[in-house]
């Protein structure tokens, strides 16, 4: 690719084009290591996967019927614009680590760092919540009986060490191994919401309705409410740029129109989930009672209530939340250990992050770096703190983080220097970046009720601007130590 765009260079190219077409064939050069794994229908898979957050659902049904008018808005001010984004930045630059070389391409190595930085710790800080998440599928598996194990600190730290180390031992042997894990999580997803549906049609037809589970009525727009709709737009929206980062692992030999088909197949399919999915919620439970950590988890679990197979569908049902969510897991975890990978060949980080497995060609020293920071914030984040308001505060910082990637990428096509976006992309990016913005805004409040909401804030708000300072000092560091190393 880079020999045949640089032989219809003029002679009298710019520096700075020059530049980027020796960073992009570099990358190009490291990608020819990895093994290509991918075809179009994991892809497909892999974004309902590493979109449908099944939390989300929770949030918006706590707007009561009115939510499907936020969720149109939420599709049409973020959803279609970021994907529009994403197909533009993909074809400009299809290459391995996605938004980060995108960034890094556009805006400098600054730019590109904080965005692998942010999303290392969204990832360590999402996985964390994995123990939280385990104990609650329990207690509701084993009913009234297993109330206790929600809070158990003992079954959540240790649930969540022994998944973590089994994603690291999965993503070590590759996405031989992991795209089938992905596959059956996605296909676990749809599988679900349809039988999600299908309790949601018999509850119904038996009368047992809760709230009414949609109107066409614009929700009042308080704080609270835009703080929601900030979350069913970002919060549960994002993630079309998750295929890209393993854009150098795909069979197909044109990575930006695999991304852009699997977009193109997926959206429709995930939008409707996000809608059916809390109207369910929504026949079986009010508002004020909806649990935002398992809101599925609860309404199998009301929705099974006085049937005689109700014993054994409901931890059958349950289960196959478990799979999709340790599937969720595993694809984030992968996703990411490509990130410090990718840095290392701008010797941003040491050669020891990019180095590969001799046989499964996937990054040893990223895989067990990763690992191991989300043990410790696991361990970190559930001490001392109620199950709802730990989620709460790890849930708001990790997505500001991520949110904070995607207002670089969409101001990539407004400012990114030798963009040449077209007037439908700028439009786009306009859209999704103020969406953006209002999400992260917004959510250093808390949703649910806590012991000090302003301590809450500052918590969010702290951990934050922390992880990026940090980010910019280590960067700093890196980049005086490769000028000492070339100086010699």
């Amino acid at each position: 690719m880079y020999t045949r765009r640089a032989n219809k260079l003029m002679p009298d190219v710019d520096r700075e084009q020059q530049q980027f077409l020796e960073a992009e064939h570099l990358v190009e050069l490291h990608s020819v290591e990895l093994k290509k794994e991918l075809r179009l229908a994991d892809l497909v898979l892999t974004q309902i996967l590493y979109i449908v957050g099944l939390a989300w659902i929770g949030y918006a049904a706590k707007l009561g019927p009115a939510n499907v008018v936020f969720w149109l808005a939420a599709v049409i001010l973020f959803y279609i614009p970021s994907g529009i984004v994403i197909i533009h930045l993909s074809r400009e630059m299809p290459l391995e680590g996605g938004i980060y070389q995108w960034a890094k391409l556009r805006f400098g190595d600054l730019a590109g760092f904080l965005v692998a930085w942010n999303l290392w710790f969204w990832t360590v800080i999402l996985l964390s919540e994995i123990g939280i998440f385990t104990a609650n599928s329990l207690a509701y598996a084993l009913g009234p009986s297993g109330a206790w194990i929600a809070e158990n600190k003992a079954i959540i730290l240790g649930s969540g060490i022994a998944i973590s180390t089994g994603l690291m031992l999965v993503a070590r042997r590759g996405l031989a191994l992991g795209k089938w894990v992905h596959n059956l999580g996605g296909a676990t997803l749809v599988l679900l919401f349809s039988m999600i549906l299908a309790l949601a049609f018999l509850y119904w037809w038996r009368g047992h309705v809760t709230a009414a589970p949609m109107t066409f009525s614009l929700p009042a727009l308080t704080i609270y409410n835009l703080n929601i709709f900030g979350k069913m737009g970002f919060g549960a929206l994002s993630g079309f740029d998750g295929v890209a980062v393993f854009a150098g692992e795909y069979r197909s030999a044109s990575a930006a129109r695999s991304i852009r088909q699997s977009i193109f197949l997926a959206a429709p399919l995930i939008a409707s989930m996000f809608i059916a999915g809390t109207a369910c919620v929504l026949i079986f439970s009010q508002p004020a009672d909806i649990d935002l950590v398992s809101p599925i988890a609860q309404i199998i679990s009301l929705g099974t209530q006085g049937w005689r197979i109700g014993a054994w569908l409901a931890p059958a049902i349950l289960l196959a939340l478990f799979v999709g969510r340790i599937a969720q897991a595993s694809l984030v975890f992968n996703a990411t250990t490509r990130l410090p990978m990718v840095a290392g060949w701008d010797r941003l980080l040491p050669d020891w992050f990019s180095r590969l497995h001799p046989r499964h060609k996937t990054p040893v020293g990223a895989i067990l770096f990763i690992g191991t920071l989300t043990i410790f914030v696991l361990i970190l984040g559930s001490a001392g703190v109620g199950s709802q308001e730990a989620v709460q505060l790890m849930s708001n910082s990790a997505v500001i983080l991520y949110a904070l990637t995607y207002v670089l990428m969409f101001s990539i096509p407004l400012l990114g220097r030798g963009e040449r976006a077209p007037w439908s992309v700028r439009v786009a990016a306009v859209s999704g970046l103020f969406t953006t913005l209002l999400y992260v805004v917004l959510s250093i409040f808390p949703v649910i009720s806590v012991a000090n909401p302003l301590g809450f804030t500052l918590k969010v708000g702290g951990t934050v601007l922390a992880v990026n300072a940090a980010g910019t000092l280590y960067f700093v560091y890196a980049k005086r130590k490769i000028r000492g190393v070339f100086d010699l």
